[in-house]
């Protein structure tokens, strides 16, 4: 038992300095869920987009916060990434 909560502990220390790291890193870093509703949303992309991460949170990234002429690439490019497919140089 006391392994198994050492291997537990050194788990949770991992995850929370991987979450300190993906808030504070100097890039805009956002996730989303397989519906494509926003599950994760640093303090760069909340400094770039003037989006705090409370305002973002479960909402739809490509319906609500991609300009309407960039829509229907960033919705192929996210569907892509999801299928595991990767696309290179997109801007």
């Amino acid at each position: 038992i006391t392994e198994r909560k050492a291997a537990e502990k050194q788990s949770e220390t991992i995850a929370n300095d991987l979450r300190k790291l993906i808030d504070t890193a100097n890039a805009p870093i956002f996730g989303i869920d397989t519906q494509g509703l926003v599950n994760e949303w640093n303090q760069k992309a909340a400094e770039i987009t003037g989006f705090g991460k409370e305002e973002v949170m479960g909402r739809d990234l490509v319906q609500e916060f991609i300009s309407a002429e960039f829509k229907t690439s960033v919705h192929a490019v996210l569907n892509n990434a999801l299928l595991g497919h990767n696309t290179a140089n997109f801007e």
